[in-house]
């Protein structure tokens, strides 16, 4: 599993908070089976509801390209997540009687709310590499973890959930992101990003919205 040269360096920058992130007793639970179902569904719901805004801010990201290539790995990623990924969302909860337009009007809890205005927030007061350092953790965590349980291989009510993220056209859209995350990193800071003024504001942001996802799961697990 490879998901560019950049990712790697931000993920290290986010120190101890990417385990609580990729291994939080909500995914440990989808791992093994023993996480609640009620509490799997009121994630379900306010994981619909974030990749509402979520499709919104990398079609926000179209705007802030400076490259074709730039703006259709954006423009692709915008068609997967709502033709797609929010497929899983509203199957799942069709068949425990909670209908897609229902979904859509549901209330957003405070932590989906926190995440998503820090993430559209990155992207209208910042640049690209501002909106892609926010944006990277979900798209590439959720990739991260979804192949580290398949690989794990155990018998899980949450099997579905697991397979969409581990499957090839998870795993693709993850690796066309890291690739456009390096080449966008290139093209602004040079072949030494690291050395330039911007890279601790940009691990920050990542590590910003890492912290994010860990309150994410904390509210699928306490409501």
């Amino acid at each position: 599993m490879s998901y560019g040269e950049i990712f790697p360096m931000w993920r290290a920058a986010a120190g101890e908070v990417w385990p609580r992130y990729t291994r939080h007793p909500f995914v440990e639970g989808m791992g093994d089976g023993t996480l609640p179902r009620e509490a799997f569904l009121r994630y379900l719901v306010q994981d619909y509801l974030f990749l509402v805004h979520f499709a919104r801010a990398w079609a926000l990201a179209v705007t802030k390209t400076e490259t074709l290539d730039e703006m259709r790995v954006c423009a692709a990623t915008v068609h997967a997540l709502l033709d797609e990924e929010m497929r899983l969302h509203v199957e799942t909860c069709a068949a425990e009687g909670i209908p897609e337009d229902a979904l859509f009007a549901s209330r957003e809890a405070p932590q989906t709310i926190a995440y998503t205005r820090y993430v559209l927030d990155a992207g209208h007061s910042g640049d690209f590499l501002d909106l892609l350092a926010a944006l990277a953790p979900c798209v590439l965590g959720y990739g991260e973890i979804g192949a580290r349980l398949a690989a794990d291989g155990r018998a899980t009510p949450y099997a579905d959930w697991i397979a969409a993220y581990a499957g090839a056209e998870y795993q693709g859209a993850c690796r066309a992101v890291g690739a456009l995350i390096d080449t966008a990193v290139a093209r602004r800071l040079g072949p030494s990003p690291a050395s330039s003024p911007r890279w601790p504001n940009l691990c920050a942001r990542f590590e910003t919205a890492t912290r994010l996802e860990v309150d994410f799961w904390g509210m699928g697990l306490c409501g």
